[in-house]
């Protein structure tokens, strides 16, 4: 691709990079690859093209964790140019033009400016930038999933994500073709394409099954109305870093969302309006790690506090559940989308459970968008936790068999051979981002063999710290909200703490 004149820049520059992933704290990202494709604005066709990998300054930023995200092995780049030597290139491709991507606010484009900042050059600037993952978290909902382009390819039958620069701008394109394409179906009918029409990512309208039983005397509730005076609690609360829950009605169908934080009145808009194809200003930024989307503060109290009732603010014991009063419905969640959720006498369920051992500690497999690894770590499960939670697997399963979903059901009890004996549950520590800082989206708490408990302040995202405190034979008091999930082929319900207290004996 020859020098473009600064007359010829009406292009879209979609654009994708490949980093290393720090594995320590301070620890920047290095770009392994740059991907970019030239795009008609008119028709969407594909101009020019040019895709490069990168020799990082030190090979030894390529790690096996960063390996496992992109396949990009030390050996692969290690006679490949450096930043400095494309830099022009790249330059030249981006400047002056509308940029675009997805997530690209909070990751690529920070990338390019950290990488010319390095060469000690100024970066490209954009004309206009549309940032795919926040425009279709607005305007096709959450329908697809977690909006991750894997995932957003899976819903239509696009492939597998290679994690490739030049692949994942071309899935890209494809992907809001897609999305365009159904939004624009959809406000052609209006009246017959409903909100309620969809309830499932994963659904297929021919696999609708009879539901005339419950299992084992559970009550099944199936699209209880959202205004129901039953369903207390914010439906979004369970994925929010609060200690309490509030309690107040559902008085409309709408859910609240991340998408009307950013434009409040966006469910009376015309669901495919061309003109949210916008430049979007640098400060729309989407937070859309797997564990959802969290409202989180500062942690700053040191102040002791008492260890108080543990069904207090919503929770119960395991005890304290009655099977029976067991129910799930479905509640709008996003853009027209529903979720499963679980009730117990018509209000939230959501569980504390104390003395729970460690069985194994903090596990990093997987990474959110940003590189940091998704903490959860498995604690054995006692008998009467596994009743509730069997209880509420087989509920929830047929609730999302009966929508038509065909998604594998993955049980929220693990009995592996040989343990039969001793169940197990995961739990998970969900991260939020405050600013620029990532924080815990979990309250912790540290209890003294004297049974003085003292929250702990994090200063920053440290999971090497975090570490330490969860080792196995540790005893924590949870609280925990279910929250069931179908994406992927995959669903079931997840455990999130909201609440930790950690036994220092």
């Amino acid at each position: 691709m020859g020098t473009l004149s600064s007359e010829e820049r009406s292009e879209i520059a979609f654009f994708d990079v490949e980093t290393t992933v720090p594995t320590r704290p301070g620890q920047g990202f290095s770009i392994l690859e740059f991907g970019a494709i030239l795009v008609c604005p008119r028709k969407l066709e594909e101009l020019h093209s040019y895709s490069t990998l990168i020799r990082p300054s030190n090979l030894s930023l390529i790690s096996s964790f960063s390996v496992r995200c992109n396949g990009i092995t030390r050996e692969a780049v290690a006679s490949c140019p450096t930043f400095r030597e494309v830099a022009d290139r790249v330059y030249d491709i981006l400047h002056g033009r509308i940029w675009a991507g997805h997530n690209i606010l909070k990751f690529d484009c920070p990338r390019i400016r950290e990488a010319f900042a390095e060469i000690g050059r100024p970066a490209p600037e954009p004309k206009g930038t549309i940032d795919s993952l926040a425009l279709l978290t607005q305007k096709f909902g959450r329908r697809a999933g977690d909006m991750k382009m894997a995932t957003l390819a899976s819903y239509f039958g696009l492939g597998q994500q290679t994690h490739r620069s030049l692949d994942d701008v071309r899935m890209n394109l494809e992907v809001l073709k897609y999305c365009a394409t159904v939004l624009f179906l959809e406000s052609s009918l209006p009246d017959t394409f409903t909100a309620n029409s969809w309830v499932s990512p994963n659904a297929t309208a021919s696999s609708h099954r009879n539901a005339n039983s419950s299992p084992d005397g559970v009550s099944l509730y199936k699209n209880m109305p959202s205004s129901s005076s039953t369903l207390k609690n914010d439906l979004m609360l369970s994925q929010t870093n609060k200690q309490k829950v509030e309690t107040r009605p559902i008085s409309s169908p709408m859910t609240h969302s991340i998408a009307e934080d950013v434009e409040p009145n966006t469910s009376r808009q015309d669901p495919f309006d061309m003109g949210l194809l916008r430049i979007e200003s640098e400060s729309l930024q989407t937070n859309t790690t797997m564990e959802g989307m969290l409202e989180s503060s500062e942690i700053t109290s040191t102040a002791p506090i008492s260890s108080g009732s543990c069904n207090s603010g919503g929770f119960l014991e395991p005890d304290e559940v009655s099977i029976s009063a067991i129910g799930a419905c479905f509640v709008p969640f996003h853009c027209g989308s529903q979720k499963i959720q679980l009730l117990h006498k018509g209000a939230i369920l959501q569980l504390c459970c104390t003395r729970l051992k460690v069985r194994f500690g903090l596990s990093t497999k997987f990474v959110d968008h940003a590189g940091r690894p998704r903490l959860n770590f498995v604690v054995n499960a006692s008998q009467s936790l596994c009743k509730v939670l069997d209880a509420c697997d087989a509920i929830a399963q047929k609730l999302s068999l009966d929508s038509g979903s065909s998604s594998e059901w993955k049980p929220v009890v693990t009995r592996k051979n040989g343990f039969i004996n001793h169940p197990t549950v995961r739990l998970h520590i969900p991260t939020a981002e405050c600013g620029d800082t990532a924080v815990y989206g979990t309250e912790m708490y540290q209890k003294e063999s004297s049974g003085a408990v003292q929250r702990l302040v994090f200063s920053k995202f440290d999971a090497e710290e975090l570490d330490t405190m969860f080792t196995s034979g540790t005893f924590v008091d949870a609280f925990v909200s279910l929250d069931a999930y179908d994406y992927l082929q995959n669903a079931g319900i997840r455990l999130v703490a909201k609440k930790l207290i950690i036994h220092s004996n």
